[in-house]
């Protein structure tokens, strides 16, 4: 049987969950059709998610068409869940794009889409609440062309839009004989064969031809069909299947391929035991295999971690599995890999780990147990959440003993955590102040040196040397070797390497440091007495020392934007963006709304991005995606260091080494 692995994406409100359950309830996977409001959905299954109405956590349900296989994976439309969506765009084969048909294209909705179009994931689009008051297909088709996509095919329309009796019609040469020739004309703009086919007067291309080349060209994204419809009574439903079915590239491997899978998904079991979910792109997995884990760390270093499976189920009717050996195409719900984590590679490693498709969270913010004997409970249930969202990178003791330090999208998401944290671990929390998440970068060069003398007393027995200077923009931190190979123990080398990577993460003022080469420049030891420990403590004190010669800039993250406003609020609106410390471009008229781009400083978004519909009477549109980072204006600022040994006070730091405090 052929599989696809779809995911259904949206702006949030666009119907997107009520469409998921509209699929289900259409192939006979559920009997009734389940409500947002009423909490009854059959994806939605966290009770945050029934009381909220919102999706958080991507999740899995299966039907069948014919013989295809439909893995969908319905995720979230929030934009404070963008690292739950980027984990499921890693594994799927086509998606199906939510539009509403009252509120047109939102903001998320072309991030979504320059996300799905620079990933060349095929998209299909649904233009959904066609029988909603103030529904305007037309008009959404026009934005959906200007504004997602010029290939945008129709391959449906809409009478009586705005009514409960708005039915989807089917578009083809018998209903509209418009229809061929604009099909046609979208297609050749693709494709020069299937152009000079088009321009042969001397033969008329049969209708399979052009719906051949509609597939061949859908499923390698270089157009995008559009479908109207209704998730609330089902409107439309079928073609959109039958799309769905025809349209989107299926999987059918061979299974004595070398087995390649990726972890999107982890939970905890009802005895606290990890649950992995696995999208296999080739070979089979099945209970009691062994595998392999490849992990890339905060450096991009990748590392192997061994497991073994003790049960493995796959999707086959709606959330239900059963136990199975899954093949390339399935997704399987997993147990045994104790050390599983978000982003894991099983079985052969061919090529880089992937980059991220969206940029890392730009806010922070430290959480703290109400009650300081909850401290324990508090780690312990932040990591079970790490391990299920890595992106909230979380680090320990950083202001407190009971604290962490939590990464965030938004103030939803904030909001998510505490409740989380209170209703499935029964632990009560308050959040600091939520700060923008700046980095560090070398301005210069520095050396510094421990060399180790047996004739004096050493603090550590190891000679360490280090030159540090600036690296070429997002190259992240390179580590180079200056010394003769073979002049130190392979552990003692890997100790260093791992001391400068861990004590970058925190710079002169207390922020990750990041396009910075290290070089290695002495090194040497007393044998029998050296260990790796003298060196993995010697290091942060050479290190720091060098860089306090280097010195380091503070770099704040910045957003590009885009806004539309309506012409009579221009003014206001460019004046709150220039308090905002905005650089906007000049504006270009479009009819009675002037558009215009710039950039701001991140941390100023969220405050702006709330301010826009008073500003523009809530007519506004308002997108921004992370840009860069450029050096802070003014006083830097300034990230408390962790607790216990800094480096930047030599004095403290040997007492904290050599246990004297």
């Amino acid at each position: 049987m052929k599989k696809l692995n779809l995911g259904i994406l949206a702006h949030v409100d666009a119907g997107k969950t009520s469409l998921t359950e509209r699929l289900l309830h259409r192939t006979g996977v559920i009997d009734e059709v389940g409500s947002v409001a009423a909490g009854t959905t059959q994806t939605d299954s966290l009770e945050l998610e029934r009381q909220r109405g919102i999706t958080i956590r991507s999740a899995v349900a299966t039907f069948v068409l014919d013989d295809l296989k439909v893995n969908l994976i319905d995720t979230p439309g929030h934009s404070d869940f963008l690292s739950e969506v980027e984990r499921a765009l890693a594994v799927l084969d086509g998606a199906v794009l939510v539009v509403s048909a009252v509120e047109g294209v939102q903001p998320q909705t072309r991030i979504l889409m320059r996300t799905l179009r620079r990933l060349d994931i095929p998209t299909l689009l649904f233009v959904n609440k066609v029988d909603r008051g103030g529904a305007r297909p037309d008009g959404v088709l026009g934005e959906i062309r200007k504004r997602l996509t010029p290939a945008a095919v129709a391959l449906s329309a809409v009478d009586h839009a705005g009514t409960p009796q708005a039915r989807a019609v089917v578009l083809d040469a018998d209903t509209d004989p418009e229809f061929t020739v604009r099909v046609g004309e979208t297609l050749a703009d693709h494709d020069d064969a299937f152009l000079s086919a088009y321009l042969d007067e001397e033969r008329v291309l049969p209708e399979r031809a052009y719906a051949e080349e509609l597939a061949a060209q859908t499923g390698s994204g270089l157009v995008h069909p559009v479908f109207f419809g209704s998730a609330l009574t089902g409107e439309g439903l079928d073609h959109l299947l039958c799309g769905i079915r025809e349209l989107l590239p299926s999987v059918c491997g061979a299974k004595d391929a070398p087995l390649r899978a990726t972890v999107f998904k982890v939970d905890r079991g009802p005895r606290g035991e990890a649950v992995a979910y696995l999208r296999l792109v080739s070979g089979t997995l099945g209970t009691r295999d062994s595998v392999t884990l490849h992990r890339a760390d905060h450096t991009g270093r990748v590392t192997g971690h061994r497991g073994r499976i003790t049960a493995l189920r796959v999707f086959e009717h709606g959330s239900a599995t059963r136990e199975a050996r899954a093949s390339a195409g399935d997704i399987a719900q997993v147990r045994g890999l104790k050390d599983v984590r978000v982003g894991d590679r099983a079985g052969c490693l061919d090529g880089p780990p992937p980059q991220s498709f969206f940029a890392p969270p730009s806010l922070e913010t430290v959480v703290r147990p109400e009650r300081p004997a909850d401290a324990g409970r508090l780690h312990a249930a932040l990591r079970m959440l790490d391990e299920q969202d890595p992106s909230i990178d979380l680090r320990y003791h950083e202001e407190s003993a009971t604290g962490a330090v939590v990464r965030l999208y938004g103030e939803v998401q904030k909001e998510i955590l505490s409740s989380t944290l209170a209703e499935s671990f029964d632990v009560r929390v308050r959040f600091d102040p939520t700060r923008t998440v700046c980095i560090e970068k070398p301005v210069g060069t520095g050396e510094a040196l421990i060399e180790l003398d047996t004739r004096t007393r050493n603090y550590f027995w190891a000679t360490v040397g280090l030159h540090v200077g600036p690296a070429a923009p997002g190259t992240g931190v390179a580590f180079r070797v200056a010394v003769k190979l073979g002049s130190l123990p392979s552990a003692f080398h890997k100790a260093i390497e791992e001391a400068v990577r861990t004590t970058l993460r925190h710079g002169l003022c207390g922020w990750q440091v990041t396009d910075c080469a290290v070089t290695l420049t002495r090194t040497g030891f007393a044998s029998p007495v050296s260990a790796a420990d003298d060196f993995r403590a010697a290091t942060p004190l050479v290190l720091m020392d060098a860089l306090r010669q280097a010195g380091t800039r503070v770099h704040e993250p910045v957003s590009s934007f885009e806004l539309e406003v309506p012409a009579a609020q221009l003014s206001q609106v460019l004046a709150k963006l220039a308090e905002s410390g905005a650089t906007p471009g000049v504006p270009a008229a479009d009819g009675d709304v002037f558009r215009l781009g710039g950039t701001m400083p991140t941390g100023l978004v969220h405050d702006f991005r709330q301010q826009v519909p008073a500003l523009t009477r809530g007519e506004g549109v308002f997108v921004t995606e992370h840009l860069d980072y450029r050096p802070a204006a003014g006083e830097p600022p300034v990230r408390p260091r962790p607790k216990g040994p800094d480096p930047l006070n030599r004095d403290e730091y040997l007492l904290h080494v050599l246990k004297r405090i």
